[in-house]
């Protein structure tokens, strides 16, 4: 018996799922194994293995005594991974074989035995793999940073006040595009342009009332959201916000690009300006030059007249308050010197964090977050049981949160803890209990809140390829069919309705 592993990332496209498949079909049959299994990672990158849940599944059935096969089929070495740390590969095979499942790849030219040979050519293939992505990574970056020169917008939304204008290969308009929205032809580009008048007039007015009025960046903020403005994301604004749009060189056409970087899955990292890919003047200015350059002096000489000990002691004072830092923290505190200030004065944000003995964590939030859903469940399953019953429906719990309706189908509920990405879109994980094998999946997708519900996914779990579904605001038809703004469709579905006896 055996399983098949594949995996295909955006960045090799010729390596299908299907492609993989095919060959590793082909090895079985003429090694007489029968897959009996197959864990999927399709458009997953091989850097890491976070995010790919089909190698976490099989590592987990693997090692939790799951298997019903004893050797994993791959592709090739590559398809396994791409770790940059060729001994992270070999240790997701070593555990493999340490719970009896061997590991064999179908394209090699070595027979992956344990011999002296094929663990040199596989450490071998390891490193090449590698490799590729490093000199892969050295040529998206370099494409990126002339593109960057040439005024092209390189990701992220465009901002309050600008849209991105999609152009063709010959620099001609094509359209606007609207939020998590993308374009689709390799040959196509995005600038930046100025957007509704109104957005424009409201921008000016923000650099005017701080460079004019010597008005704060909190009492703009307090004047916008009087008057009912919205930012960009549909949000109030904050000192934050405010000091992002005084600050941002994109208001003045600048096309700047490489603040941060994270290559190679690695650490997030803020790079120093030397580092930077910039275009003056490559987007059309929506603000006037020299008052771009007066708030930035307003905002430095700010912190110019504080010693470094002295920004320190605010940087440590507002941790001790807060608990935590990050630049939006920072930014939000009006009674600290602003995040691009700490980055001017010590080089970057991370080395004051680090004189004030501060080492960032990962947001932990979440965990609260799911402890509270995870208490939410019962009396979800609880709800959904009694409405069923209410159309006469049979409703008999099968454990582990399992249903099955009239004896004819089972259902599997899940509620799905709401986050947003860094450009503030609306994302949803919905995990499917593959070891429950529901016929149906009901994911109850929750508001930014997580408080209350916002929509329902009524899934056939048989039509869903692996154990998760990434799903946003708009997913396409194929998905979004089986959206729903609340449960009457499926309680329709399992009401009972009398026939008519003929006689």
């Amino acid at each position: 018996m055996a399983a098949q592993y594949v995996r295909m990332s955006t960045e090799l496209q010729k390596y299908s799922t299907d492609n993989q498949k095919d060959a590793i079909r082909l090895f079985a049959e003429e090694a007489g194994y029968e897959i009996v299994a197959t864990y999927e990672d399709a458009g997953r990158s091989g850097l890491n293995i976070e995010g790919r849940i089909g190698l976490q599944r099989l590592l987990a059935d693997v090692e939790g005594g799951r298997a019903e096969f004893d050797v994993v089929l791959v592709y090739d070495v590559s398809r396994w991974g791409r770790f940059q740390n060729i001994d992270e590969s070999a240790s997701y095979e070593f555990r493999c074989h340490v719970a009896g499942v061997r590991v064999e790849y179908c394209a090699e030219q070595f027979v992956n035995d344990g011999s002296i040979g094929s663990d040199v050519l596989k450490a071998i293939k390891r490193s090449m793999a590698a490799e590729h992505s490093r000199v892969l990574s050295v040529k998206v970056f370099a494409g990126q940073y002339r593109l960057i020169g040439m005024g092209y917008r390189q990701g992220g939304p465009a901002g309050f006040g600008l849209r991105r204008l999609l152009i063709d290969q010959n620099g001609q308009p094509k359209t606007l595009l609207a939020r998590n929205e993308h374009k689709s032809l390799q040959t196509d580009r995005v600038i930046l342009v100025p957007g509704p008048d109104e957005e424009v007039r409201i921008v000016r007015s923000i650099y005017h009332d701080f460079v004019m009025n010597s008005r704060s960046e909190d009492e703009i903020a307090r004047v916008l959201n009087a008057r009912g403005i919205e930012t960009d994301l549909g949000r109030q604004w904050t000192r934050g916000t405010v000091h992002q749009i005084l600050i941002n060189e994109k208001y003045i056409g600048n096309n700047v690009w490489n603040r941060a970087s994270f290559k190679l899955k690695r650490q997030r990292v803020r790079n120093e300006a030397s580092h930077w890919a910039r275009a003056n003047g490559a987007f059309e200015a929506i603000v006037d030059r020299e008052q771009f350059e007066s708030a930035r002096a307003i905002i430095a000489a700010r912190s110019a007249r504080l010693t470094d000990e002295e920004m320190l002691a605010a940087l440590a004072g507002l941790l001790k308050k807060v608990g935590s830092l990050s630049g939006i923290i920072i930014d939000e505190a009006a009674d600290c010197p602003s995040s691009s200030a700490f980055s001017a004065r010590f080089g970057s944000l991370l080395r004051a964090y680090k004189l004030i003995s501060y080492t960032p964590e990962r947001d932990y939030r979440y965990i609260e977050i799911n402890r509270r859903l995870r208490a939410m469940h019962p009396d979800v399953i609880l709800d959904t049981t009694a409405r069923i019953t209410e159309r006469g429906a049979v409703v008999s719990p099968k454990g582990n949160g399992l249903l099955l309706v009239n004896g004819e189908f089972s259902v599997s509920i899940v509620i799905v803890r709401c986050h947003s990405t860094s450009a503030g879109s609306l994302r949803w994980h919905v995990g499917l209990e593959r070891g429950l094998d529901p016929d149906i999946t009901i994911a109850v997708r929750m508001n930014p809140d997580n408080m209350t519900v916002r929509d329902y996914f009524i899934l056939p779990t048989s039509e869903i390829d692996g154990g998760k579904v990434r799903t946003a605001e708009a997913n396409g038809i194929m998905l979004d069919a089986f959206l729903f703004d609340d449960l009457e469709p499926f309680f329709a579905l399992a009401e009972r309705c009398p026939i008519k006896e003929v006689a």
